[in-house]
C-alpha cells in the first residue's frame, strides 16, 4: 500500500516534520532540504539544493577537515549513526547551537549513496543553560567562597586575593582573630591551587612543646629521644608536593623557627636526630592571631623569617567589621542546624536579628554559630526570638529594647518603605546596620531613603 503512495505525500510529511532534515548525496551536495531547516538557518531551498554542505559552516565538519578527513563530514568516513551538538552559521552569519543526527544511506548492494542529517535547535537550552550557569555563580558567590560565608564589600577582596594567591607559589600568612576562620582559607587557597591534588596538612604549633613539634614536623629516626622507637616521617615529609598549614604560627618556640627558616631557605630538612638533609617540596602557609611585628619587637619572633613566611598576608575581619554578612550568615546557620534538629524552626525575628547585628561578637563567626545552636535548643519551635539568644550576647544590647515578634527573617513585610523604616529603627539610624538587617548593601538603603523622602532621624517615626 505504501508503494501507491505519490513522492508528493512524502514531501508533505517531510515538511510536517518540526525538526530540520537536510539530504546530502555522497559528494558533499545537498540533494533537498525541508522546511523546518529553511527556517532554522534562513535559507530557501533554491540557494542550497546543489551546493556543497560546507556552505552551512559547522564547526565539527571544519575539525574534521582540519585533522586531514577527506570528506567535508566524518558521517561518510565511519559510516554510521553520529549524534552530536555543534554549531552551524545562518545565513545572516549568527550561530545556531544545533543537536545533529546523521546517517548514511546504502543502496540495495549496500553501497553509500548519501546522508540524511536531522537538525534540532539548541538556541534556547543553550541560553537557560548560560541562565543557570550564571545564577549558580551568583549563589555561589552571595553565600560566600570555598564553603567560608560572606558577601560583604571586605570579604569579597579577601576572595580575589585568596584566588589570585593560590595560582602562586609563594608563602602565605592570614591574620585574624579566633574565630574568622583562618584554617578554611587555608584550605581554600591549597584547593584552588595547582597542589590541589597532593596532600594538604595541618599543624597547630601551639598545640606541642618544643621537643614534640620539631619530631612532628620535621620527623625523627630510631633512636633519636627516648621513645622514638621507631623511625617517623614528619608533616613537612608527608606533604610532599601539596601544601602544610602551620596554624599559630606565633607560638612557634624560637628554636623552632630557626630550623623552620632553613627549611624555606634550603627547600630541605633534617630529621631528628640525623644529619642527612631531606629535599622536600611543599607550601607553606602559615596563620596566626597575634600581632607578629610586635613579637618581633619582643624578641620572640625571628624577623628574617616573618619577612620569609609573609610574602602575600590575608587578613580576615572581624565579624564586627562584616555586620552586613551576619543576616546571610544566620540564615545559613538556621537552615544548617534546621536539618540535623527536630525542632521546627521557620526563621528569626527582625529584634532578634538587630540584638545580634548590635553585638560586637569576640568570638566572631564561631561565636555567632554558637549563638545559634544554643537559639535552636531554647526555643520550641516557629521563629528565634529575643529570648532565645544568649543571655551574653542580649546583655551587650545597646539602645531601649524593642517589642518582639517582627516578621521572621523570610517574611515580607507589607511595603519596602515600612520595612525600611523598621530597620532604620532597629539599627538608630545606622544606615550600614540596617543595610545588615535588610540584607541589602548601604548603597540600596541610601537610594531608597532619598525614594520614600525618609527623614534621617527615624527613631521617632512609628
Amino acid at each position: 500500500m505504501l508503494k501507491n503512495i505519490d513522492q508528493r505525500f512524502w514531501e508533505t510529511v517531510i515538511d510536517s516534520i518540526q525538526e530540520g532534515l537536510m539530504l546530502i548525496g555522497a559528494d558533499g551536495k545537498i540533494l533537498f532540504v525541508n522546511r523546518a531547516f529553511e527556517g532554522l538557518l534562513g535559507y530557501t531551498s533554491d540557494e542550497l539544493v546543489g551546493r556543497g554542505c560546507d556552505v552551512l559552516q559547522c564547526d565539527r565538519c571544519f575539525k574534521a577537515r582540519a585533522n586531514g578527513m577527506d570528506k567535508y563530514c566524518t558521517l561518510f568516513k565511519e559510516k554510521k549513526l553520529r549524534s552530536s551538538e555543534c554549531i552551524f552559521r545562518r545565513k545572516d552569519g549568527a550561530p545556531v547551537h544545533i543537536l545533529k543526527n546523521a546517517v548514511v544511506i546504502r543502496d540495495e548492494d549496500g553501497k553509500v549513496v548519501g546522508g540524511v542529517e536531522t537538525l534540532i535547535d539548541l538556541s534556547g537550552v543553550i541560553e537557560r543553560d548560560n541562565e543557570i550557569a550564571v545564577l549558580r555563580q551568583q549563589l555561589h558567590y552571595d553565600q560566600g567562597f570555598q564553603g567560608i560565608i560572606g558577601n560583604s564589600p571586605v570579604m569579597r577582596r579577601v576572595f580575589d586575593l585568596v584566588t589570585s594567591a593560590a595560582q602562586s607559589e609563594a608563602s602565605i600568612i592570614i591574620y585574624g582573630e579566633s574565630g574568622t576562620g583562618k584554617e578554611m582559607i587555608a584550605e581554600a587557597i591549597h584547593h584552588n591551587s595547582p597542589r590541589r591534588e597532593a596532600p594538604f596538612i595541618k599543624v597547630n604549633c601551639a598545640a606541642l612543646n618544643e621537643n614534640l613539634l620539631e619530631s612532628e614536623l620535621f620527623g625523627h629516626v630510631k633512636g633519636a629521644f627516648t621513645g622514638a622507637d621507631s623511625a617517623r616521617v614528619g608533616r613537612f615529609e608527608a606533604a610532599g608536593g601539596g601544601s602544610i598549614f602551620l596554624d599559630e604560627i606565633g607560638d612557634l618556640p624560637l628554636g623552632t623557627q630557626t630550623k623552620l627558616l632553613r627549611v624555606l631557605q634550603e627547600k630541605e630538612l633534617e630529621r631528628v636526630g640525623d644529619h642527612r638533609p631531606v629535599s622536600i617540596d611543599v607550601r607553606v602557609i602559615a596563620a596566626t592571631n597575634k600581632d607578629l611585628r610586635r613579637l618581633m619587637k619582643e624578641g620572640l619572633f625571628r624577623e628574617d623569617l616573618f619577612y620569609r613566611l609573609g610574602v602575600v598576608p590575608v587578613t580576615l575581619p572581624p565579624l564586627r567589621e562584616r555586620t552586613a554578612d551576619i543576616p546571610l550568615l544566620v540564615d545559613i546557620f538556621i537552615n544548617r542546624i534546621g536539618q540535623k534538629s527536630a525542632r521546627d524552626i521557620v526563621g528569626i525575628s527582625r529584634e532578634a536579628l538587630s540584638v545580634l547585628v548590635n553585638y560586637s561578637w569576640p568570638g566572631n563567626v564561631r561565636e555567632l554559630l554558637n549563638a545559634i545552636e544554643y537559639a535552636f535548643v531554647i526555643c520550641p519551635g516557629g521563629t528565634i526570638g529575643t529570648d532565645h539568644l544568649p543571655d551574653s550576647v542580649k546583655q551587650e544590647r545597646g539602645g531601649a529594647p524593642g517589642k518582639d515578634g517582627f516578621a521572621p527573617l523570610t517574611g515580607i513585610l507589607a511595603t519596602e518603605k515600612e520595612q525600611l523604616i523598621e530597620a532604620l529603627q532597629m539599627a538608630r539610624g545606622n544606615r550600614s546596620k540596617a543595610a545588615a538587617i535588610l540584607g541589602v548593601s548601604r548603597v540600596t538603603v541610601w537610594n531608597r531613603i532619598k525614594k520614600y523622602s525618609i527623614e534621617l532621624d527615624v527613631r521617632a517615626r512609628k
